[in-house]
């Protein structure tokens, strides 16, 4: 049966009010092959293999035409854009700028955006009958944003680089915060902190 959590938001105005949402507990992943294989259940004249190939095929399409700028609507399912940003390390022209800075390069597919078909969800409504699971609480450092910035650069000191998850552990932040509190940093030429690498890569370190 699937449940929920009533989840802790974060006093991101600083109100001291303490606010919630409802959130659906993830039980587990389902892979593309279990997904096709229980797929299979429901239509028995099809083959594991030839739903396979279907999927890969489906995949491969939605993407080139994503690619070419289109917005793909499939029924029952629902509507695929495409969004596009900068590239890492540049920055935003003013709105009536020469683009100097800028050209088609510097531009690239950051990633797809996607509205459920309302078909589909009226089917997962008729599956889903919803029970409490629990509350969930935000983590909360026992350190200020100052205290936490020189802990940082103690931690620097001593390692020489800084994940996230090292951050998350010295702070006591939830990687949210701590991942959104790092870039702060970064930002602030005063902070002292940089980084290098990209991506699951990317690790702090001393400006």
């Amino acid at each position: 049966m699937p449940k929920y959590i009533k989840q802790e938001m974060p006093d991101i105005r600083q109100t001291g009010e303490k606010k919630v949402y409802y959130r659906m507990k993830v039980e587990r992943n389902i892979d593309t092959e279990e997904f096709i294989r229980s797929l299979c259940q429901s239509f028995h004249g099809m083959s594991e293999a030839d739903l396979t190939r279907a999927m890969i095929a489906t995949a491969g399409h939605l993407g080139k035409l994503l690619g070419q700028g289109y917005s793909v609507s499939l029924e029952g399912i629902g509507t695929f854009k495409a969004t596009i940003g900068l590239e890492e390390g540049k920055e935003l022209d003013a709105l009536d700028g020469a683009e100097s800075h800028r050209n088609a390069q510097s531009l690239q597919l950051k990633g797809v955006n996607y509205r459920a078909d309302k078909e589909l969800i009226k089917k997962a409504r008729t599956h889903c009958k919803l029970q409490r699971e629990g509350i969930r609480r935000l983590h909360r450092s026992p350190y200020s944003k100052e205290e936490r910035l020189e802990l940082a650069l103690k931690y620097l000191e001593h390692h020489g680089v800084m994940r996230v998850a090292d951050y998350v552990s010295f702070t006591g932040l939830s990687r949210t915060a701590a991942t959104v509190e790092l870039k702060e940093f970064r930002q602030d030429p005063a902070s002292g902190i940089d980084f290098i690498g990209r991506g699951s890569a990317k690790v702090y370190v001393k400006k």
